[in-house]
């Protein structure tokens, strides 16, 4: 793959290098009728890293990227931008480029005027202008469609056209606004890793917001997991995964979702013991050693992830005899290789009145609706969490909730 021509100026002098770090200190957005959109932002990004917020619809990731951009004006804090505070500082001169989710390109624009578009408003010579699309297209393998109008190119062609336009502008950062959302599954797959290939060669400072976590696993260097406006845990993908900060964190992170169960932790014979609906299931000592003693013999929620669920003992995994849930499976669902295993507790409800059930993604074999099973619990993928939707994972690891804490610290 080329270089960036010589000719091309786009990696500075070491004495000209400005850090694209983008901070956020006590950011807040507040809209009409004071309907706050994010609340107290508190965020370091660094230098070429790439970050991911994430989040349900209307949790104020959008929100955060647009006034990034300055598309949205910042109702409360500071935005840093490198060593300038850009808070009115017009979108123009902040030296980002944004990629939306429509792509916005012009229409009546080839692929190559649309990628050259930005620059000839800045007054760049056509001779440079020309080398920095023409290094683009063969970056993205658009080198063979510069002449063809949008409509010609299918929905992949022209996020990647939306790509090319922000890339030849060299900007101090990138942002994009769920950028794949209008493809088919198999070129969201595809994409990601272009993506992915693309940050590690140009190794600029990105901001990637989506609602897909999927999205957000695979291409972040850390994610930033919203609801309500706040931040919930801002870490790598695998610590999130593995000690995730609350029971919304652990519910929206991970496919299928974690399974939950109602109950109350009880000491007795000097054992901790999770009694659920159904079942009782003793934690162990590792887990027990980090849960407060204010929490003992109180109300919380057990939450265990569907791979931690195996349809018979596993040494060294899901071995311990009382650790293991009586149910029966309603649903199977082959995915090659493995598969996801519904079940219910019988003759037990959720506060809600609902069925206690779950789901277990354990390795394919023969298994018919109406088995009887007993599932086997891996421990390591077990959670205990206070009551309530944001309530804290109380086994989480002193270490862990150290470092989130720090990596979200201004």
């Amino acid at each position: 793959m080329a270089a960036w021509p010589r000719a091309v100026k786009l990696v500075p002098e070491p004495s000209e290098v400005n850090v694209a770090e983008v901070v956020f200190e006590g950011v807040g957005k507040v809209y009409p009728g004071n309907v706050r959109a994010v609340d107290d932002l508190n965020l370091v990004i660094n230098d070429e890293e790439f970050v991911v917020l994430v989040g349900p619809s209307g949790c104020g990731k959008s929100t955060t990227l647009r006034m990034v951009a300055g598309l949205e004006e910042v109702t409360e804090g500071v935005i840093r931008i490198g060593d300038r505070v850009v808070n009115d500082v017009p979108p123009k001169a902040r030296d980002i480029a944004m990629v939306f989710q429509n792509y916005a390109l012009y229409p009546h624009m080839t692929v190559y005027k649309n990628m050259a578009f930005g620059l000839k408003l800045r007054g760049m010579p056509r001779k440079e202008i020309d080398q920095r699309v023409r290094w683009a297209g063969e970056m993205l393998g658009l080198s063979d469609l510069l002449d063809r109008k949008p409509r010609a190119l299918s929905g992949g062609q022209r996020q990647r056209v939306a790509v090319g336009r922000a890339i030849v502008r060299a900007p101090k950062a990138f942002l994009f606004d769920e950028p794949l959302s209008n493809l088919d599954a198999k070129l969201r797959v595809e994409t990601r890793a272009e993506l992915k290939r693309l940050h590690r060669r140009l190794q600029t400072t990105t901001i990637y917001v989506t609602h897909d976590q999927e999205e957000a696993m695979t291409l972040g260097d850390r994610v930033v997991v919203m609801a309500e406006g706040i931040i919930q845990q801002c870490d790598t993908p695998l610590t999130i995964y593995n000690h995730p900060s609350n029971r919304f964190v652990a519910g929206f992170l991970g496919t299928p979702p974690m399974n939950f169960f109602s109950g109350r932790l009880e000491r007795a014979n000097g054992e901790l013991t999770f009694k659920g609906p159904g079942f009782s299931l003793p934690l162990t000592d590792e887990q027990a050693a980090v849960i407060p003693e204010t929490a003992e013999n109180g109300e919380a929620t057990l939450g265990v992830r569907p791979e931690g669920l195996y349809l018979r003992s596993t040494p060294g995994v899901a071995d311990h005899p009382d650790r293991t849930i009586d149910s029966v499976a309603t649903i199977v669902e082959p995915l090659g290789n493995a598969m996801d295993v519904y079940a219910e507790i019988p003759d037990q409800k959720q506060p809600d009145g609902t069925p206690v059930r779950m789901v277990a993604r354990v390795r394919a074999e023969p298994l018919e609706p109406d088995t009887q099973l007993k599932l086997h619990v891996d421990m390591t993928k077990v959670h205990v969490f206070e009551p309530g939707l944001y309530g804290t994972n109380l086994t989480r690891p002193v270490e862990s909730a150290g470092q989130s804490a720090t990596v979200q610290a201004v």
